[in-house]
């Protein structure tokens, strides 16, 4: 009995995790931040916000390339004149294309104060003109595709309104509201979002308004239904990864004790969230693009614990 009571108990473990390595990519700019990652034909490509300050008009997104993860040079840098952009993320859609999703902060604030926008490129060097998605004043924080079928998740801007909206669509470029309000409390915000082979969607959902505690939200299609659970723990720009025998993995800003990026297990049955390892950071630091490549866990994020707020790659080690 006990021998059984045993292997149950090991079975729910987290991993444990250790830091194989980390160092800094990019400060280059006053301000490097925001960051997400993703690997396309063999290469890595990082993406993130360059601007003076956290916020500040000249908010431009930088696209960096490495063959081996150590050296790093850029390969475009989008920008603005009427918008601050901010918070990009990178992923590959189906037409084997570069896609990034990231927000407009308009400086004229008369009509609206925010637009989703949406970039493609074949090579990452050329990204053309960015193509306004959503619906204005709504936040898509992340993209996932699933075949051919693009999930995103945004929420408002405006303190007005309430709930998260979900968007469906089969290009990247014209989206349509699956459903208005999938969280019907206040507060929501950024979210980390992983589609299983079995067409589940789940959802880490940063909440700002009290109790502030992070929700997991788990929906199958066509992801009109949510269910959601509040895991206890305040977190910031979550990120989401299931990695093969390790289960599902968050790489997110914790507020305990010090500010910091940490990898976590959440175990969705439990609607639990366990830090894993704390990685080298502080102060203004998180949004984290964790890629699960050849055995290891890669995560793109960014910290000021060195002082100036700058761009790190490091490699994490998951075991049961």
């Amino acid at each position: 009995m006990l021998h059984f009571l045993s292997a149950a108990i090991l079975l729910s473990a987290p991993p444990k995790a250790e830091l194989v390595e980390v160092h800094k990519i990019w400060d280059q700019a006053p301000h490097n931040a925001f960051t997400d990652l993703v690997r396309f034909n063999d290469i890595w490509f990082c993406v993130f916000r360059e601007g003076k300050a956290h916020v500040s008009p000249d908010g431009a997104i930088r696209v960096n390339t490495s063959a081996d993860g150590k050296k790093w040079e850029s390969s475009a840098l989008l920008t603005s004149k009427t918008m601050d952009l901010r918070d990009p993320k990178i992923v590959i859609s189906p037409r084997k294309e570069l896609m990034i999703v990231a927000a407009g902060a308009l400086h004229d604030k008369a009509k609206q104060s925010h637009q989703s926008l949406v970039w493609f490129s074949k090579d990452g060097k050329d990204w053309g003109e960015p193509v306004a998605i959503g619906d204005p004043d709504y936040w898509m924080w992340r993209v996932a595709w699933h075949y051919e079928i693009a999930l995103g998740i945004a929420y408002p801007t405006s303190k007005a309104e309430k709930g998260i909206r979900v968007y469906q669509s089969t290009d990247g470029r014209k989206w349509d509201t699956v459903v208005a309000n999938a969280f019907d409390k206040a507060g929501p915000s950024e979210t980390g979002i992983v589609i299983d082979p079995d067409s589940t969607a789940t959802v880490l959902l940063r909440r700002d308004d009290a109790p502030a505690t992070a929700q997991l939200g788990i929906s199958k299609p066509p992801y009109k239904e949510w269910t959601w659970r509040d895991l206890g723990v305040r977190v910031g720009g979550p990120a989401l990864v299931r990695v093969p025998d390790m289960g599902l993995i968050a790489v997110v800003r914790l507020y305990d004790k010090k500010v910091r990026t940490a990898v976590c297990a959440v175990d969705e049955k439990a609607g639990s969230l366990t830090e894993l390892l704390s990685l080298p950071s502080g102060g203004d630091t998180s949004y984290a693009g964790p890629i699960w490549h050849d055995g290891l866990l890669w995560v793109s994020y960014y910290a000021s614990h060195e002082g100036k707020t700058s761009v790190y790659l490091a490699k994490v080690k998951l075991t049961k």
